[in-house]
């Protein structure tokens, strides 16, 4: 049987070290940050970026250097027959479809996967891919054709505890941040796919919370293919840092009791657009073997 690789970027929130624990490799994903080229997991922890943007320090991220990523793949063809990549959304970057033009020199060895995915519901479909290598006969091409065929059955729910950083980054106008601030509206964001969009106001953490957690049984009752049992559904509960994370956690926990939760912080891809105090939920379908 061919031997068939998994990359993925930092987008994903696998770290290096969970990475090489996994078998999985990552690319570091770049940031800019006052000027200075920083990559994540490399020179940049999770630590050292939240107290930069607490400092209003100037971030933005930029998609990795086609050298970067083509290196990576190098570097993993020497020991494996082919590999299949899976970077964050291509609706959130265009490093998908750099990717997609960088493959087309490797002769059906590279697959790049646009499954619309990011941050904890990418890391599943990572997990996905391993899991179809290990207990399947496909291919490289047959297993990105199944990831894409389910990448839409992937939400994320947001909870933002500040306006200040969809301001900064132009989401929103100055003056329905400033509005939303008085008003202490704590608004509810939706990743179906392709972009960060609104889903919802709450007035309180309380009324934010109720809203996620009846949104995911929503999509599990309606929405994804596995129907409303959802026995092949991953249930993951996300972060950025702030007091509320352990609460948010057990509060997801006893809601979903039937599941194993897996929690994580989010990609700082993500963070650098929602800032610090955030909670998330996250619901994937698992696909079957």
């Amino acid at each position: 049987m061919a031997e068939i690789a998994v990359v993925t970027d930092s987008n994903s929130g696998i770290t290096q070290r969970e990475g090489e624990e996994l078998g999985v490799f990552v690319l570091p994903m770049p940031f800019d940050i006052d000027g200075k080229e920083y990559f994540e997991d490399i020179n940049l922890t999770q630590d050292e970026f939240y107290e930069k943007l607490k400092n209003d320090a100037d971030v933005s991220t930029s998609q990795p250097s086609p050298e970067s990523v083509t290196g990576l793949w190098n570097k993993v063809l020497k020991d494996y027959d082919s590999l299949i990549y899976i970077p964050m959304s291509g609706g959130l970057s265009g490093s998908v479809l750099t990717a997609q033009m960088l493959a087309e020199n490797y002769n059906g060895r590279v697959q790049v996967v646009n499954n619309h995915r990011i941050s904890v519901t990418q890391r599943q479909s990572v997990m996905d891919a391993q899991k179809l290598i290990r207990e399947t006969d496909l291919s490289a091409e047959e297993i990105r054709r199944r990831l894409e065929k389910h990448g839409p059955d992937s939400s994320i729910y947001i909870m933002v505890d500040t306006l200040k950083y969809l301001k900064k980054g132009g989401r929103i106008t100055p003056v329905a941040a400033a509005l939303g601030g008085l008003l202490k509206i704590k608004p509810v964001l939706q990743i179906q796919g392709e972009k960060l969009d609104a889903f919802a106001k709450a007035r309180t953490l309380k009324q934010a919370k109720s809203i996620m957690i009846d949104a995911i049984h929503r999509d599990i009752d309606n929405r994804f293919a596995d129907g409303p049992d959802g026995k092949h559904i991953d249930i993951a509960v996300s972060y950025t840092p702030g007091p509320g994370v352990d609460a948010w956690v057990d509060e997801v926990k006893n809601e979903f009791s039937d599941h194993d939760i897996f929690h994580a912080p989010l990609s700082l891809s993500i963070s650098c657009h929602i800032g610090p105090g955030a909670l998330a939920i996250t619901a994937t379908t698992k696909i079957k073997v």
